[in-house]
Formats: structure tokens, sequence, C-alpha cells
């Protein structure tokens, strides 16, 4: 468990409560970090039908399991959350929904963006139990236009603006980013909305919709080569050894054993990495003398470059560089995560789980007061729903009557 479990003092969101309908990875993903920070996060999830299925689907994503329907898939997006079932579709499910309503900051979702609004989750439906809420949508392509009942995903994403284009080798295929980081961005943005709204709401009492959807928070990533486009008509292609577009050299290079990112993204960085290589015959080659010099001979740069990084393995110039000129072993994702550097940082975290004591899960990237923010295991598929109800007023018996009725 994080250090920042001992703490005394609470969590920046304590006496937060969110409601949210979200599956999958955007979504949960971005709920995971105010969990983290403090709030109460309750995932509201599809009770299973006749003892199968239900919940977030992300349950059931393979190939690594710790129980049927209990995924280390689901881990990564659902530490710190409650889980209730409950069937939105039923009259008695809306009726603890609005129970919940009165009592939450906010109620959110990452829904298919025609959904909310049929499922009343939109501040104009629930603003009359409290006006203070925050609704949050999280979609495809948005709420507001023709796009709205379309499914989505990161990967198309990627591909629409223009992402795919942007990554591989200039002479090879299009290529997607290797993890689902619009995913991951648009969570994060959306959490940012969330956060600021709640904020408002409670200097105001009143409460707003705050939407975000995949493809705009993808498009707006774009950055710079967007407005370099926009503006100049300048279209950033791929680049060989992922190199960036301007700065030179600042790619991958091959060493001995393997691949290294050098980034001299800075002139000065240039002359202390010829100096630390002590290759004064590199430095005087006037087709390398200045920036623009070596842009315009990136080729014959890289390799020369790879011919003197082949003389040695990647952990002699990562000793030789290190602190000085801004470098990086290629690691695979294994060497990644076996890194002792993780260790020291404390960015991998364990967590006791029903069915394996000592989880290992990463940690949030974010620091209170010197300390990683605490975690605990993702809850079991309506694990918390017995206590949620009972806050409501639902007695034992009311429980058990929506439990078989398949409401809860």
């Amino acid at each position: 468990m994080s250090q920042a479990a001992a703490s005394a003092r609470p969590l920046p969101l304590a006496g937060l409560r969110i409601i949210s309908m979200e599956q999958y990875g955007a979504g949960p993903y971005g709920t995971m970090h105010l969990a983290q920070l403090g709030a109460e996060v309750i995932k509201i999830e599809p009770p299973r039908k006749n003892g199968k299925g239900g919940g977030d689907t992300a349950r059931a994503v393979g190939p690594h399991f710790l129980r049927k329907d209990e995924s280390l898939y689901f881990q990564a997006f659902n530490l710190n959350k409650k889980s209730l079932t409950l069937d939105l579709n039923s009259a008695d499910g809306q009726a603890v929904l609005h129970k919940l309503a009165a009592t939450s900051h906010a109620v959110v979702n990452n829904l298919r963006g025609d959904l909310p609004e049929r499922l009343g989750v939109t501040y104009g439906a629930l603003k009359c139990v409290n006006p203070a809420l925050v609704c949050a949508h999280l979609s495809a392509y948005g709420r507001d236009n023709e796009r709205a009942k379309w499914p989505g995903y990161d990967y198309l994403m990627q591909a629409e603006a223009g992402y795919c284009m942007l990554t591989g080798d200039p002479d090879g295929e299009p290529q997607r980013m290797g993890l689902s980081m619009v995913d991951f961005m648009t969570g994060s943005i959306w959490a940012i909305g969330v956060v600021a709204a709640m904020l408002d709401a409670q200097r105001t009492g009143l409460g707003r919709d705050v939407d975000t959807d995949l493809l705009s928070a993808a498009v707006h990533q774009t950055s710079y080569p967007a407005l370099w486009y926009m503006n100049e008509g300048d279209v950033t292609g791929r680049t060989p050894r992922s190199a960036h577009p301007s700065a030179t050299p600042s790619q991958m290079f091959r060493a001995k054993d393997g691949w290294m990112f050098v980034m001299c993204q800075l002139p000065k960085f240039w002359d202390v990495l010829m100096t630390a290589m002590a290759r004064p015959d590199i430095a005087g080659d006037p087709r390398f003398a200045t920036n623009a010099d070596r842009l315009a001979n990136r080729d014959a740069l890289t390799q020369v470059l790879d011919d003197a990084f082949s003389e040695q393995p990647v952990a002699y110039w990562h000793e030789l560089l290190a602190g000085k000129v801004p470098v990086a072993p290629v690691n695979g994702l294994d060497q990644a995560m076996d890194n002792p550097w993780l260790e020291t940082i404390g960015m991998r975290d364990t967590v006791d789980h029903p069915d394996r004591p000592g989880l290992h899960v990463l940690a949030s990237p974010i620091k209170l007061d010197g300390e990683r923010l605490p975690n605990r295991a993702a809850p079991l598929l309506g694990a918390d729903a017995d206590d949620i109800l009972a806050e409501l007023g639902y007695d034992a018996a009311a429980r058990e009557d929506l439990a078989a009725r398949g409401v809860t």
C-alpha cells in the first residue's frame, strides 16, 4: 500500500460522491484518477441476468483473470472504486438512481452519445433532485451531432485524427500507437472538466452538463503540427527512426546490443554529446555544423552516429550521457516494468484482492506532499450494493426484493 495511505490528512476529493455509468477504458480511466484522489466513485453496472453476464464489459477482457469475469484488465482501470449493480431501464432502478443523485456531486458516464438522454442521466433529467449536480458525458463523437449514435473506439480516433499517418516508418504502412492513448488522454481531460464543474457547483449551487468526446480530444492533441498545417499548409509526416520533425539529432540510434533514443532538442546538447563521445571529427564536419545543417543531412548524420554508437552497448552510452544529454534505452515492456527505477520512485504498488493478495498494480503518477496516492483493489461486481442501498434507506427486505427482481 502506498505511503500516502497512512497520512492523517484527507485526500483532496474526500467527501465528494461521483456516480458513474462507465465501461471499458476511457471513462473508467478518468474516474480512477478521481477515486485515487479521494472521491467516492460508485460504478453502476448492469446486473447479471439468470446468473450470467452483467457488469462492466472490461471484467471479461482476457487473457488474464483472477476469477471468471474478473480480469486483470479491469483492475487497471478501476482501483479504489465501489460497485453497485442496477438496471437503469427499470422504474425501480431509476428510483435508486434518483436517490443516489440527491446525495452525490456528479453523475458521469461514457455511454454512446444518444444514451444519456434516454437513460435520464443528463442535468436536465436530474436537476430536479439536485440542482448542484454535475452530469458529465464522455462519448465517441459527442451528443449533439449526427454521429451521436455511432459506436467508436480509440483506434478509430487514431486513424481519423491523423495519428496513424504520423506513426511508423515513412516507407512502411501507417501505424497506430502501441497503447490506447486517445482513451487515456480523453479520460484525463474529462476528469479535469468534472472537477472544474464540481468546484463551480460548490461556489454557485448550480450544476451543469460537461461533455468530452474521443475524436475532439484526439484532434486537440495534434497540437503544434495542427497549427503548422492550419496556418502554413505544412503537413507533418512520418520520419525515419521516429525522429523529431525539426530538431536533429532527436531519434532512435543503434547501439551494439539494442536501440536507444537520443534527443538533442537544444543546440547545447549537440555540443555536450560531441564532447562526451570525444568525437571532434563529427563535431567539426561542416555537414553537421548547425541544426539546419544537421536536419538537411539527417540521413548522413544517422549513419555516422549509428557507426559510433554501435561500438558500445546501450548501458555504456546511458551511463556516459545520463544527466548530460537527454537519453533513454528503448525497452521492451518487460524491461520497462522490471526497471529498478520504478521501485526507486514508487511507481509499482501492490493491493490485496480476494483472489490474489499482493496483486501488482501501477501507482498513481500524482504525488501529494511527496507521497503517491493510496490504492485498493477494484471491486467485485456488486460488492457494495448492500451498503449503498442501506444508506439510501432500503431495508434488508427491500434489498432482497430488488435483487430477486433483477433490479440490482
